[in-house]
């Protein structure tokens, strides 16, 4: 064998052993899906690419996508390139994505669908998701505003989004369907007028914002939990200098040390010690890799009550400026 096909060889074993790592969560349909996965939400064009390479080569094969973040080509590209390299066939992979607002008619669900597998170079998506339960006006951009800037909503009711998540569910163009952003009474009204209750609902989580009520009211209807900006996105676009950054919180910054992990690693390991499924984002190849390096360790049972009692409602990714909207999910307690 030549250096490059040995060198080949070794990070192919590497990665194939961090792979196996990740355990799955079985889903209420009988799929599975890996409890650990990169988040792209924010993930910039031309940075995006290479960091889908890097976290595969890291061993992850869970990549959480959605047609709003602006970047599934550059995605695709990344997917295309390890599928076609062999390091990875797409059988292996579970790809998310995500619904956009601009289409909550029923009719809208499917042309959203196909130009996310046009864009990711896929045949179907391993789970499709409602992005938010609100509407925005259905033609033109992303974000349609009027002359004064305000987002321009539309009237759809998510049942009718729902009714287009079950014909693509039924078309073969996603394995499984859920939702993101739901409430309790958001989610007990499709279960109630849908014929299939939804697999997941994508939620931000994490140790100000733990969502225990939540988890607990989906866990008694077979709906999981991933949890969304698990690190406290401290790259969110409206975070203001002196805002809470939760990676910086000193009584964190000591449980990681006593467990020798890094504060990220730490927050990931609260999540999937509690079942719940966690999506951190980045685009740093070192912390790619380093947020993988989870499964080696538990947190003890004190450890985990006591990052639990840091909850405090602090919704990071609160969306204010849409709480006019008449199906704004944050109103109520969960």
């Amino acid at each position: 064998l030549t250096r490059t096909a040995v060198e080949t060889n070794v990070c192919s074993k590497f990665t194939n052993e961090m792979a196996s790592k990740v355990t799955n969560v079985t889903l209420n349909n009988g799929r599975t899906i890996p409890i650990f996965g990169l988040g792209t939400w924010k993930s910039k064009p031309g940075e995006v690419t290479q960091a889908v390479k890097d976290a595969i080569g890291a061993g992850y094969r869970h990549f959480d996508c959605a047609f709003g973040y602006s970047n599934e080509p550059e995605v695709g590209e990344a997917l295309r390139e390890k599928m076609q390299d062999g390091t990875v066939k797409r059988e292996d992979l579970f790809i998310t994505s995500k619904l956009w607002n601009t289409h909550h008619s029923r009719a809208k669900v499917a042309e959203n669908i196909k130009q996310t597998l046009t864009n990711l170079g896929l045949s179907y998506i391993d789970l499709y998701l409602v992005h938010w339960p609100l509407g925005y006006k259905e033609e033109g951009d992303l974000f349609p505003r009027d002359s004064d800037g305000k987002l321009l909503y539309s009237d759809v009711d998510y049942l009718e989004t729902w009714q287009g998540m079950e014909d693509i569910l039924k078309e073969g163009l996603a394995l499984s369907i859920g939702v993101c952003n739901f409430n309790k009474d958001q989610l007990e009204r499709v279960i109630s007028e849908g014929s299939i209750v939804p697999v997941m609902n994508q939620v931000e989580c994490h140790p100000y914002l733990t969502q225990a009520k939540l988890i607990d009211y989906c866990k008694s209807k077979g709906i999981n939990i991933t949890a969304y900006s698990p690190l406290g996105s401290p790259d969110r676009p409206w975070a203001k200098p002196g805002d809470i950054v939760i990676m910086e919180d000193p009584k964190l910054v000591a449980i990681a040390e006593k467990n020798k992990k890094t504060v990220a690693q730490l927050l990931i390991r609260f999540q999937v010690q509690r079942g719940v499924i966690c999506i951190p984002k980045s685009v740093t190849k070192s912390r790619i890799e380093s947020n993988i390096q989870i499964f080696d360790f538990e947190l003890s049972e004190e450890d985990m009550k006591t990052i639990a009692s840091f909850d405090c409602n602090g919704r990071l990714v609160h969306v204010n400026w849409l709480n006019d909207h008449p199906l704004y999910p944050f109103h109520t307690e969960f």
